[in-house]
């Protein structure tokens, strides 16, 4: 019994958490970052503006709580690198399938993050936390795509002449959301097709050419 009623107030503050950020993510969608109030979220939410207040802290804090789970694709407190998938990716034995892994990361990440991306970019124009935000994402992206190019390094499978940061480079342009944008949103591609291209264009420009 005492469990239950330790877990009560728990499930009511992540119920809350979850109202505010599917408030946000709506109107910061329908209306833009700088339109929308935290008064508003309060009320699509139906949550009092103290209790978004005490969640989030702030209109940023709630653009950072709704990247989070959008990156993440849950509430989980469990950070993107420590997941499963990222640690099977990084011990995985083939460089082409460190790639394909780090792909299928990628473009589920992309997919999930998109409008959110948008709606981040869009505010960084005028907001200097929005921008501070902005600038940790690419920050978390680079370390990571960094970790992955040094995987390689280590294993002696990029070309010959390339350098892990290089590599780095190379991995943060192909997989970056903008040009995720450009193809699979403004262009059209499916996203199977967005993800096989990925791979060979990760393979062909990063690892040695194996012998036919």
């Amino acid at each position: 019994m005492a469990a239950d009623r330790a877990r009560a107030p728990q499930a009511r503050t992540r119920l809350a958490r979850r109202a505010v950020l599917d408030a946000a993510r709506t109107l910061f969608l329908e209306r833009g970052y700088g339109a929308t109030t935290i008064e508003a979220i309060s009320n699509a939410a139906d949550v009092p503006q103290a209790t978004v207040y005490r969640l989030f802290s702030s209109k940023p804090g709630i653009l950072k709580g709704l990247l989070d789970t959008s990156i993440a694709g849950d509430d989980e407190p469990i950070a993107v690198a420590e997941r499963p998938q990222v640690q099977t990716l990084l011990a995985a034995p083939e460089p082409t399938d460190v790639l394909a892994r780090l792909v299928a990361i990628s473009v589920d990440i992309n997919t999930r993050t998109a409008p959110v991306y948008r709606i981040l970019v869009s505010a960084a124009g005028s907001d200097p936390e929005a921008t501070a935000l902005l600038d940790d994402l690419t920050r978390q992206r680079q370390e990571g795509q960094g970790r992955v190019a040094a995987v390689l390094a280590q294993s002696g499978s990029l070309r010959d002449g390339l350098r892990a940061q290089d590599a780095a480079d190379v991995i943060h342009a192909l997989a970056s959301p903008e040009l995720y944008r450009l193809l699979v949103i403004d262009r059209g591609w499916a996203r199977d097709r967005y993800a096989r291209w990925l791979v060979d264009s990760l393979v062909a420009q990063l690892l040695v050419s194996m012998p036919a």
